[in-house]
């Protein structure tokens, strides 16, 4: 039927498809655009964890002579480092769940729709590429601000 309807009706425009096929175009372009939309949103978070990397920096610093008291009681540098990074990467893990679940609930509908194809393997990608350029930042920002002379900060403690 479709055939015979195809080829009689093609002098007027008509072309039949089945519905998956038409369907499927409709989602295609639709991905295109979320494909789009979630790197430009990696690329933010990403940005985003650079601007982490001052938080915990200024964090830091504001602290320093907290941290040149525990120097002076006896904390190794390495200790110090340790204890800072955990705590900063422990908040970069609750923002990171609490991100995605957020993500997630905005998602759900879309998601649900026939036809939605979840790039799952990108999103991984994406949240991992995060969090370990938030590891990174933290890293370097809490080494930055260990370095140096710690006295003029017990000085002032």
């Amino acid at each position: 039927v479709e055939s015979q309807l195809s080829n009689r009706l093609a002098d007027y425009g008509v072309s039949l498809t089945p519905t998956v096929e038409r369907l499927a175009a409709f989602s295609s372009v639709q991905n295109t655009y979320l494909t789009i939309f979630q790197m430009l949103g990696g690329l933010g978070l990403v940005v985003g964890s650079i601007g982490l990397a001052l938080v915990v920096l200024r964090n830091v610093l504001d602290r320093r002579g907290e941290l040149a008291m525990l120097r002076a009681v006896g904390f190794p540098k390495n200790t110090l480092s340790r204890m800072l990074r955990y705590e900063h990467w422990a908040l970069l893990l609750a923002a990171l769940v609490i991100g995605v679940f957020a993500a997630l609930v905005a998602v759900m509908p879309a998601l649900r729709a026939p036809g939605a194809d979840v790039p799952g393997l990108s999103l991984a990608l994406t949240v991992v590429a995060i969090a370990v350029s938030g590891m990174i930042w933290v890293a370097l920002a809490t080494h930055i601000a260990l370095g140096g002379q710690m006295l003029d900060a017990l000085r002032n403690e």
